[in-house]
């Protein structure tokens, strides 16, 4: 038997050779069909880096998972991924991995672990870290990996991700490709220290700086990081320096920030080659039988290009599908409140608690929700029943805990996010709408997103700028997110109910001055299907639409004017996305005027969506302009006085009301 240096044996390095193989030829045809006019956006080749994604997915399982960022056509070639796939995918095509829907920066496989690649910087940090907390929660031995690049490790998700993997003790490899260059950005401008390895002490978890052209060494390191992290020994940080031999994408401009000298250097560290001369050196392979493989590979590549120009684009009628999970059953509608007395949170307390004893898989991540129960005591004694896994305390990092919420919705297990007040989840605005609520579509419907993400908001209490937030408009306009608002303890349970057997991602806010207000409620388990309005109060004479507290002050206000002979009809939306139009028209076909009350500002509000479709819909109905009661468009104050003023209250929706009548 032959000795070599190669600490793997023939048939695993000959993998390695053809892995890169396919890479590389893959890479150069899509690079040329990018210049024929084939590839019809980005284009980000791997050339030059083949030996990282080579290396460490060779350690991986099919049930292992990997995210990865906008150069990632190699990690999903590595991964498994057919070429055929990647390259229908870059020509838009309908049997590309993305059903034509992504392109270069977007490649998604689950079926393989594939889990997507992102054209924003740093969130496959955050996802890989969801992956490795969902494998912690189904105690599974399974791994998580994150591919990034150099650039990605002066973002906040790299500090977070690796914090959050480090003190949860996360079975996560995070691959640093520190290719020299952030798109034109060197390293080394961009970088107090000058490599990205030696970062991980701060985290107190391994860390590697290794030659990312070695493909030997790097899978020599990964193996052993796999292993830790399958054994439950945590988190791994490698990081691999290579450099990418083409331009950060095809047809940019590549020498005004490097050299023409510099690639042709960097060209002759080939990965490829260096293994070929390790593998004939060591008697571990022939020159016919490595040309072999490479003569293998190029009629696989040539005819995976050609079946990928044949096939069809996708048919236009299909560009909005898959933005919510339309394979979701529906569910039975409310049920009688009953006489039994419950508080808001009780409300959904009791909704969660139940679901969380049926439901293994769910668990519960915010700042304070541990033994604490949370600020407003929604998770109040469930840490002692469910434990720490299920009832994680998390640090003060949104953005990274609502990233990691996404990829472990993306890998089976169900996040339910309390964010506290909904001003603190806006500086996860990126991981909501870029990720959060794109990925069942980027995915053509593979990937589910059961995330529910609750939290108080509303002016009340002289909580003051940053602690007074509504902003259900602004969610409200993202397809792809479910936005609830309640107002009363027996919708907030069974829309509560909902949102946990959702396969959407739901917000649901509570609006602070609701939180303790009693109602009746059943004690057994109900749901209230989302985009059901709910009339509160018939009349005659004109429609409130209300959200929130504002239906508490439309009832008060309906009573009062009752006794004048006015008949006001109450209607609350329960969700505003989706939102219940049909239900408002009806209510203005009975009155003939419409009043929409809303405590956020009036500017592309809520209340401006609900007038504007009745005056497409119902105009022919009304019998005086529709008319809008918001709060003033100002940040919210801190003095009461100044409080009271920005926002409507009773004594304003019955003003409103009269004028309105008076019209």
């Amino acid at each position: 038997m032959t000795t070599t240096s190669i600490e793997i044996d023939k048939a695993a390095a000959l993998s390695l050779y053809r892995t890169m193989q396919v890479i590389r030829q893959c890479e150069e045809r899509l690079a040329k069909s990018h210049q024929q006019g084939l590839v019809h956006g980005a284009c980000h080749t791997y050339v030059g880096e083949e030996a990282i994604a080579t290396g460490v997915f060779a350690h991986l399982r099919l049930e292992d998972v990997v995210f990865s960022t906008h150069r990632g056509h190699g990690h999903a070639l590595a991964k498994g991924l057919h070429p055929q796939e990647l390259i229908a995918e870059l020509y838009g095509r309908e049997e590309g991995c993305s059903g034509g829907r992504g392109g270069s920066m977007h490649l998604f496989k689950p079926e393989i672990g594939m889990m997507g690649t992102s054209g924003i910087v740093g969130p496959c940090i955050l996802h890989a870290t969801g992956g490795g907390y969902t494998f912690k929660i189904q105690k599974k031995d399974n791994v998580s990996v994150a591919c990034f690049g150099d650039g990605a490790v002066n973002n906040g998700a790299f500090h977070e991700g690796l914090n959050m993997a480090s003190i949860w003790n996360l079975p996560c490899i995070f691959v640093c490709e520190n290719n020299q260059f952030a798109t034109e950005v060197p390293f080394e401008y961009s970088s107090g220290i000058p490599d990205v390895g030696r970062r991980a002490a701060n985290y107190g978890i391994p860390g590697f700086e290794v030659d990312g052209n070695d493909v030997l060494e790097i899978h020599r390191i990964a193996g052993e990081a796999v292993e830790r992290a399958r054994n439950g020994e945590g988190p791994t940080l490698i990081e691999c320096k290579t450099y990418r031999t083409r331009a950060h994408a095809e047809g940019m401009g590549d020498f005004t920030y490097r050299t023409r000298e510099d690639v042709d250097q960097w060209k002759q560290r080939c990965p490829i080659e260096r293994l070929a001369a390790r593998l004939t050196e060591e008697g571990l392979a022939t020159e016919e039988e490595l040309e072999a493989i490479t003569s293998e590979i190029r009629e696989l590549i040539d005819q995976s290009h050609r079946h990928a120009e044949a096939s069809p684009y996708p048919s236009g009628d299909t560009a909005t599908a898959h933005v919510y999970d339309e394979t979701a059953e529906s569910v039975a509608v409310d049920i009688d409140p009953g006489d039994r007395i419950q508080t808001f949170v009780g409300g959904t307390h009791e909704a969660l608690d139940a679901a969380m004893a049926e439901n293994p898989n769910i668990w519960v991540m915010g700042e304070g929700i541990g033994e604490r129960g949370g600020n407003f005591m929604t998770t109040a004694g469930l840490y002692e029943k469910y434990g720490p896994d299920r009832l994680c305390d998390s640090p003060i990092c949104e953005r990274g805990f609502v990233g990691l919420s996404c990829g472990a919705a993306m890998t089976g297990t169900r996040p339910v996010i309390d964010f506290m007040f909904i001003d603190f989840i806006n500086d996860a605005f990126g991981e909501m709408i870029n990720q959060i609520a794109k990925m069942q579509y980027m995915s053509s419907g593979r990937i589910k997103m059961p995330v529910l993400l609750r939290g108080c908001g509303g002016i009340g209490h002289s909580a003051a700028t940053h602690h007074s937030g509504i902003y259900h408009s602004i969610y409200a306009h993202i397809p792809g997110l479910r936005v609830v608002v309640p107002s009363t303890p027996y919708d907030a349970k069974g829309l509560f109910n909902h949102a946990l057997n959702s396969t959407d991602p739901v917000l649901f806010l509570e609006h602070r001055e609701l939180m303790a207000i009693k109602g009746p409620v059943p004690e057994q388990p109900y749901e209230i299907p989302f985009g059901k309005a709910r009339v509160h109060r018939e009349g005659t004479d004109i429609t409130v639409v209300a959200v929130a507290l504002m239906v508490h002050h439309a009832l008060e206000a309906a009573e009062m004017l009752a006794g004048e002979g006015i008949s006001v009809e109450v209607v609350d939306p329960r969700t505003v996305s989706p939102l219940d139009t049909e239900t408002i028209c009806q209510s203005v076909a009975k009155t003939g005027r419409l009043l929409v009350v809303d405590e956020a500002f009036q500017p592309c509000s809520i209340a401006s969506e609900i007038a504007a479709t009745i005056a497409d819909d119902g105009f022919d109905d009304l019998d005086a302009p529709i008319k809008r009661l918001s709060g003033a468009f100002t940040p919210t104050p801190y003095a009461p006085t100044l409080e009271e003023a920005v926002v409507p209250n009773v004594d304003s929706v019955v003003a409103s009301i009269r004028d309105l009548l008076a019209e």
